[in-house]
């Protein structure tokens, strides 16, 4: 199948692989780059709206729209034909529809819940992939992993401390928001294993610029400076970069092993945080950093033995 320009930087041809074990190192390291990636995406998207002063709705609509613009430039026009004659449409309409879900969803659970309380939550998405990724791919994990997941989904805790007392019904908006995640992982495994990762990087962004355009426009808002327009324009080209490494990782490697790393993202968090908000961690935080991050190194230290 003709598959357009390959990506100028990193291709899943890059990638020459003595051993599966190695297959599969490199793809937790493409997953630790991408986690990390989002970080700064969501790090851009908080000052946005805070100091930047948009609407969420145009910043989503944005990172979206600036993703389809960055396949183009990318790949060129020829691959979207290609994506069209798939014979996997429907479930590359599902897995961009899941990414559209994840968005809206924690969208709508932050207009009633603690934030903490939505990230704690987001948070299932490993757990869920876990009991998921046998059924659906037939991609089992051993006891010893699971543990590791649930460790690292208790560090996660520590950090976030939430308080469930009289918690609001739009929980299920978080929980919505986590099962979409770990629908999309899982398509994007499956959807790696039939065709060339090109076509789920084009299709991927497909949905939630159609699903957000409306709400954007009616809200739409022009940024106040030159450095505000710049860092809305970036979102597209963040994002896009992110999840064509998310791609490449689910090409070489299951994701229920993958799945894990998302952990990482928690640490970068608090990074960025610091240096960009200014916002100094607690200890309950370090703690809880500390024990997400000696989860992850235990299931590196199982893919490498």
């Amino acid at each position: 199948m003709h598959t357009g320009r390959a990506f100028p930087l990193i291709t899943s041809s890059t990638f020459r692989f003595a051993t599966k074990k190695t297959e599969r190192l490199a793809a937790i390291g493409l997953m630790a780059a991408a986690v990390s990636i989002f970080s700064i995406l969501d790090t851009t998207a908080k000052y946005l709206v805070g100091a930047g002063g948009l609407p969420i709705m145009q910043i989503v609509f944005v990172r979206f729209a600036g993703n389809i613009v960055l396949n183009i430039l990318l790949f060129g026009p020829a691959l979207f034909l290609a994506a069209a004659r798939t014979t996997n449409r429907t479930v590359h309409f599902a897995r961009s529809l899941f990414m559209a879900i994840t968005t809206g969803f924690n969208f709508l659970a932050l207009q009633y819940l603690q934030l903490d309380q939505t990230i704690t939550l987001f948070f299932l998405a490993p757990l869920l992939v876990a009991a998921l990724g046998g059924p659906l791919l037939g991609e089992w994990i051993g006891w010893r992993r699971l543990t590791a997941i649930v460790i690292g989904f208790s560090g996660v805790l520590f950090v976030t401390r939430p308080g469930f007392g009289g918690i609001h019904q739009a929980v299920i908006f978080s929980f919505g928001a986590a099962l979409s995640y770990a629908l999309y992982s899982l398509s994007t495994r499956y959807l790696t294993r039939l065709e060339a990762p090109q076509l789920a990087q084009i299709t991927a962004p497909l949905a939630g610029t159609l699903l957000f355009a409306a709400p954007a426009l009616m809200q739409w808002q022009w940024p106040a400076s030159p450095f505000t327009l710049a860092l809305l324009l970036s979102l597209g080209f963040i994002g896009g970069f992110g999840h064509w490494l998310l791609v490449l990782a689910h090409k070489h490697a299951p994701a229920p092993i993958l799945s894990p790393f998302t952990y990482v993202g928690l640490p970068s968090m608090i990074v960025l945080e610091w240096l960009v908000f200014n916002d100094l961690p607690t200890w309950w935080t370090l703690l809880g950093a500390c024990i997400i991050m000696a989860s992850g190194a235990y299931l590196l230290w199982r893919e490498k033995s």
